[in-house]
């Protein structure tokens, strides 16, 4: 079955983290940093692959704790496979990722972007900005950015 992107649908959220850009960089790049903290609340993830640089592939299991059948690979799973398309020193980190799934509402790829702005002075903390562009249809807005959000407070933890 062909992809299909959502070109015009895009989801953004913010948060102001109190840690210099350079630990929260890492933590982007860190395999075990990321199975820390990017899982929202309720799940847990598994690094299958990681490559942290420029053209890099990563794949990443998403698991529910309790399943409630929204899961996009299986009735308790999101699959995630991706690669680092873009990587700027403690400013950014672009990647493209899409799901595994069998239902086309979820199919297409999806840009993530990692935006790293320091406030004031790294003391004074860093505005995380994770943007995600052509979010496929089946993907609730509400659900996304709640999720985003979610992930984003597990960063704030891990490098706070």
């Amino acid at each position: 079955m062909p992809r299909k992107a959502y070109p015009n649908r895009t989801d953004s959220v913010s948060r102001t983290i109190q840690a210099p850009p350079g630990r929260i960089y890492r933590a982007l790049l860190d395999p075990v940093a990321v199975a820390s903290w990017l899982p929202p609340q309720g799940m847990d993830a598994r690094i299958v692959a990681f490559e942290p640089w420029e053209g890099g592939a990563y794949a990443v299991t998403l698991r529910y704790h309790d399943a409630h059948g929204s899961g996009k690979t299986s009735a308790d799973e999101d699959v995630v496979r991706g690669r680092f398309v873009r990587l700027v020193v403690d400013e950014e980190v672009v990647q493209v990722m899409r799901f595994e799934s069998d239902d086309p509402t979820f199919a297409g790829e999806m840009t993530i972007t990692w935006a790293l702005e320091v406030l004031d002075t790294p003391e004074t903390g860093t505005k995380v900005t994770v943007n995600c562009a052509s979010v496929p249809a089946g993907i609730s807005k509400v659900d996304h950015e709640t999720g985003l959000r979610s992930t984003l407070d597990n960063l704030a933890g891990f490098t706070e």
